[in-house]
């Protein structure tokens, strides 16, 4: 499986972007599609998850309520709405698959990122 993000950009806060992550390769309606961010100097954090096939959502409680991810019209297409944006949003963001081999979630895939910047 390959990723390819995109839609990062500069944007002021209160502001909005939708970042794209397009997946080659078969996607089984069980794998987890993610995404990460990472912000200088500090560790990659989790964003938000979709379960393929059936959709269910996850959020990390820093992001619930202003961004919503989903499946794109585009086959293996995963969507990053992000609202309501705010400077501590600034970070490189990725987009990861988890390929359910085991009961702990392991993220095998990684894009390449596409940074994201909300200026103040």
């Amino acid at each position: 499986v390959q990723l390819q993000a995109s839609g990062g950009g500069l944007v002021q806060a209160g502001g909005s972007l939708r970042l794209s992550c397009v997946a080659s390769g078969r996607i089984s309606s069980s794998y987890v599609m993610g995404w990460f961010r990472q912000a200088p100097g500090k560790e990659r954090e989790f964003v938000a998850s979709i379960v393929w096939g059936v959709g269910r959502t996850s959020y990390a409680d820093s992001v619930k309520g202003r961004f919503t991810i989903s499946r794109g019209d585009a086959k293996n297409t995963v969507l990053l709405q992000m609202n309501s944006l705010k400077p501590e949003d600034t970070a490189v963001y990725y987009c990861a698959v988890d390929p359910r081999r085991s009961i702990i979630s392991t993220y095998e895939y990684w894009g390449q990122g596409t940074q994201v910047t909300v200026s103040s």
